[in-house]
């Protein structure tokens, strides 16, 4: 989870400003919240689950996959493609943001403390843990890009193991994030982010001591970006491929365990139906919702509305709710559900995602949905 969430972030191909980052915060935090609602009301009012329950399995399933989404991912930093930029930052995002939803539903549960009026759940999962999160992931990573830097430059100059200190910076991130009781799922990612960004900036200060490629050369640090005109390594591109390589691997992993793992009562209506209503109709309405105060076509809203893909931060949520304490039957009830909603979601949207995208690529040529 955290090698894909690392590996979104440092293929975001553009600067952080909020002009371009609205569309992926509005489906990372209000799009997310308000699957969170939906869900909530279904299974309060279809499947009879309790308040606490029913907000633990909107939390659990409102998230989308950085792992599983991969057709629908930035696929390196030179791509500009409107949609995936969108989906890729989601992805990464309310992995993170989905947590405080979670602990609301444990707390409901009698399995966390919110404190009066749930002051504590605001103040301290909700304010604290994002903000401290984003905070952490911002300086490790900027902090990473000027060390990393400065070995470099260095007369003897440094070898660097890019592949390691992208793991270890990873470790470091997540590790400062728990014992500060922030959510390292969002630190991982801005850390990521930062990393990034600030070899960028910091490279663009240098390229006058780089000598210049020829015509319609591209130098290994280029990246696929047209902009890209130095040659010396970085971090990030030194341990993308290597993570990618990781993420593929576990994602392989994922589905033989999701499939390894079903039940034949798994396969409930109840089960079913919030698969359904979860993909027909609460991620196209959250999206829509979200992003109507967004300048978004109408054909982006729709494709980011359908490819919700479910997956491993599910899991994560789930296996995170019974090690603290959900009791058996209603752990059996949520396993179930997300077990088939994943695998639906991997039969659903991965059978539709080649013909979506093809269709959508075309007509975006003429449309012009991609970053300039």
């Amino acid at each position: 989870m955290l090698i894909s969430l690392f590996t979104a972030g440092v293929k975001m191909p553009v600067p952080v400003s909020l002009r371009r980052w609205r569309t992926p915060l509005l489906l990372a935090f209000l799009s997310m919240a308000l699957t969170v609602g939906l869900v909530t009301v279904f299974g309060q009012l279809v499947l009879g689950l309790p308040l606490g329950l029913a907000v633990l399995l909107g939390a659990i399933l409102a998230p989308t996959d950085p792992v599983l989404a991969t057709e629908v991912q930035v696929r390196h930093p030179g791509d500009r493609d409107r949609l995936r930029f969108n989906l890729t930052c989601e992805a990464g995002m309310n992995d993170g943001s989905a947590f405080p939803f979670v602990m609301l539903g444990l707390g409901l549960l009698g399995l966390h403390e919110l404190g009066e009026f749930g002051l504590r759940w605001a103040l301290m999962d909700v304010l604290w843990a994002t903000v401290a999160g984003v905070a952490i992931g911002v300086v490790f990573g900027a902090g990473m890009a000027y060390l990393e830097m400065e070995l470099r430059a260095r007369p003897r100059g440094h070898d660097l193991m890019d592949d390691f200190l992208g793991l270890g910076l990873i470790a470091v991130v997540y590790g400062v994030s728990v014992m500060l009781d922030a959510w390292g799922f969002l630190a991982v990612i801005f850390a990521a982010v930062s990393l990034r960004q600030t070899e960028r900036r910091l490279s663009r200060g240098r390229r006058h001591e780089t000598a210049q490629p020829r015509a319609g050369e591209l130098l290994p640090g280029d990246f696929g970006h047209p902009d890209r005109r130095w040659a010396s390594p970085t971090v990030s591109e030194g341990s993308l491929v290597f993570k990618e390589h990781l993420e593929r691997l576990s994602e392989l992993v994922l589905i033989l365990l999701v499939g390894g793992s079903l039940f034949v009562n798994s396969w409930s209506w109840q089960a079913v139906g919030v698969a359904l209503f979860l993909f027909l109709v609460a991620r196209p309405v959250s999206v829509l919702v979200a992003l109507s105060v967004a300048r978004t076509p109408w054909r982006i809203r729709a494709m980011a509305g359908w490819f919700g893909v479910r997956g491993i931060c599910s899991l994560y949520y789930l296996v995170y709710a019974i090690q603290h304490g959900l009791p058996e039957a209603q752990a059996l009830e949520l396993i179930h559900i997300t077990l088939i909603v994943i695998t639906l979601s991997i039969l659903v949207h991965g059978i539709s995602v080649k013909p979506a995208l093809n269709r959508f690529c075309g007509r975006a040529q003429s449309g012009g949905y991609a970053y300039r």
